[in-house]
């Protein structure tokens, strides 16, 4: 039996679990899943006498290495920040490891001496990161090999809601995946290539410097840019573009909402609020106002004047819906702005029964072919089945465990750190997971 430990029973890691469990008899596979709560990791394997729970900490040493000396692969789903950690007892034990996350300079020290040890440490192989690469890479190949030279490159991916999904939620958007990193999203400078020059978008721009997309059959969008584009110049042969962009979707209006909670200050995670455990939800954001000009039960007159809104504009009903105003307790003891915002938002955003999430990535490839300047767009979507099986478990799960299955067929050679660029690994990748209802739209223009 091959063993394979996946650790994590998170809200991504539900198709990834359920599809290994499925392939396990055929496989020959014996899964575990760990998790800090047992419970939850029980919950996720069911009945099946194919997978077995336990409680796992990585910071346990000593129980992390007897868990993962027993495996022949093991897949992280627990925080990137830990990592590290998981990828040094793999190293010691010499074991396989599979990640979603984006490859660490931790984890990049680690490269040399996994590939010495003939180990793959895959990283990047989720939705994104993982799919946009490997359905990026798959087109530049393409153009390439036909004699094409790439001009320009923008690709941005959204976890978003499906449209009969709360219609009432004038964000159209829910967390479908770990919400603290939503409410921390594009702190840092995010830098990329436009029109040949370098570009930098600190924080603070972030929100109101967006892109306009339509994505054929579905509409209109606005992304912005990723923290760091140019890291990936190099890393998909991109070197004779103009631009190379990659950046997060949201739907219409998103991005004027948000930028005006990281302009108060609710996204700063630096620092602990005093006094959370009487607050209520409308003293919060009394905080980051004037009190000169925001007398008690006018905050929401002081947000209109301090950015020039409308009472009755988008951007104040998306606030307004989310319950920013209400004199209702947050229900924390203490918190930093960031951790109260999630909090507050979670009582909102959070998946309800019967609710499904939407995923739509969007690349656009200008080239010139022929002594002729063409354009490939291509875009892909996906719907969740309800609030477990999520669109976002199932483009960021699904990678990971069919790069399992083709490792475990030795159809995956490359050793070392590495990201899933190489045909070896995105073609199957993306073959199969087209046969399961996730594949890429092509249309040249």
């Amino acid at each position: 039996m091959n063993q394979i430990l996946v650790l994590g029973a998170g809200r991504s890691s539900s198709a990834l679990i359920s599809y290994l469990i499925k392939n396990a008899p055929s496989g020959q596979w014996q899964v575990t899943v760990g998790d800090v709560s047992e419970a939850a990791a029980r919950a996720r394997i069911g009945t099946s006498p194919h997978a077995r729970a336990i409680a796992f900490s990585i910071e346990n040493t000593e129980a992390s290495r007897a868990e993962i000396r027993k495996a022949d692969v093991v897949i992280s789903m627990i925080p990137a920040s830990l990592h590290p950690l998981v990828a040094q007892l793999c190293l010691s034990e010499k074991k396989h490891l599979l990640t979603a996350s984006y490859v660490s300079e931790a984890m990049k020290s680690f490269a040399k001496e996994a590939e010495q040890k003939g180990l793959l440490f895959l990283n990047e192989c989720g939705l994104d990161p993982g799919i946009d690469h490997m359905s990026a890479m798959q087109v530049i190949h393409k153009i390439k090999a036909e004699g094409g030279q790439m001009i320009s490159f923008e690709s941005f991916t959204g976890g978003l809601i499906a449209p009969e999904t709360d219609p009432e939620n004038p964000w159209r958007y829910k967390f479908t995946w770990n919400p603290r990193n939503v409410v921390l999203a594009g702190q840092g400078t995010a830098k990329f290539l436009q029109d040949g020059k370098y570009k930098y978008i600190p924080y603070q721009q972030l929100f109101k410097r967006t892109t306009s997309i339509t994505v054929p059959g579905f509409g209109d969008y606005e992304g912005y840019a990723n923290r760091d584009s140019l890291g990936y110049v190099g890393v998909y042969g991109l070197q004779e573009c103009q631009t190379v962009l990659r950046g997060t979707l949201r739907n219409k209006g998103y991005c004027g909402a948000w930028n005006i909670l990281v302009q108060l200050g609710c996204c700063d995670d630096t620092y602990t609020m005093e006094h959370v455990a009487t607050m209520s939800h409308r003293e919060y954001m009394s905080a980051f106002l004037d009190s000169a000009s925001s007398p008690k039960g006018k905050e929401e007159d002081s947000v209109c004047s301090m950015f020039g809104l409308s009472p009755n504009g988008e951007e104040m009903k998306r606030l307004s819906w989310s319950g920013l105003f209400s004199d209702e307790k947050i229900g924390l003891d203490k918190g930093t702005p960031a951790q109260i915002l999630e909090h507050i938002l979670t009582k909102k955003w959070k998946l309800s029964p019967g609710d499904k999430d939407f995923i739509v990535m969007w690349h656009r490839f200008t080239y010139r072919l022929g002594g002729k300047q063409k354009e490939i767009q291509a875009w892909l979507t996906s719907t969740g089945d309800d609030e477990i099986q999520t669109a976002m478990a199932k483009t960021v799960g699904l990678p990971l465990a069919i790069a399992y299955k083709l490792l475990l067929q030795g159809k995956i050679k490359s050793r070392g750190v590495v990201i899933p660029i190489m045909e070896e690994i995105y073609a199957p990748i993306l073959r199969e997971l087209n046969e399961l209802g996730i594949g890429l739209i092509e249309r040249e223009l």
